[in-house]
């Protein structure tokens, strides 16, 4: 497996085992405000999936979906749905060598070129920041157990599922 599959996988597991997390709490927990990211654990999760959604549509050129279904099994299918595409539009980029190919923001204003590379990693790094201000609300809500969510806890998981489905870790994916 390449680095960049180790990110993108671990990106999207750790967000998922965040909303595996929340999927135990109840609305007013999930919309406590906090001085924190986009103030809710709700508002925030979405955040990071919506970042995902339009992002990976703008590289792809395609029209912006808005999603609107804030439930937390609603945002689980969202996150299902674009790590796919996110995936997708990554493998190709490292294939076609496009890090540095060019594409146009056409939100915004006025639109501007960005390169694909610094896209991708845009995405994986935003996705990282917020998930800590959702471990930090979690824990001042008192919430545990709390997922360490590092490479290493996704890699240890990734090969337990491995070995259960019979399948050995190799170097290539």
């Amino acid at each position: 497996m390449d680095l960049l599959d180790r990110l993108l996988q671990h990106d999207a597991w750790t967000t998922r085992h965040l909303l595996d997390v929340c999927a135990t709490l109840n609305d007013a927990q999930l919309d406590q405000e906090f001085d924190i990211g986009h103030r809710t654990l709700r508002a925030t999760l979405h955040h990071i999936i919506h970042n995902m959604e339009v992002w990976t549509s703008l590289m792809m050129q395609e029209e912006i979906q808005r999603q609107s279904n804030l439930t937390i099994p609603g945002m689980t299918q969202r996150l299902t749905v674009a790590e796919e595409r996110l995936a997708n539009l990554a493998r190709k980029v490292a294939r076609d060598e496009a890090w540095d190919k060019l594409w146009t923001d056409q939100l915004d204003d006025p639109p501007r070129d960005k390169a694909y590379g610094t896209s991708i990693a845009h995405i994986i790094t935003h996705s990282m920041h917020h998930r800590a201000q959702v471990l930090y609300m979690l824990r001042v809500s008192g919430v545990k157990p709390l997922p360490e969510g590092d490479v290493f806890s996704w890699e240890a998981q990734w090969k337990s599922d491995l070995v259960k489905s019979n399948h050995t870790p190799s170097g290539d994916s």
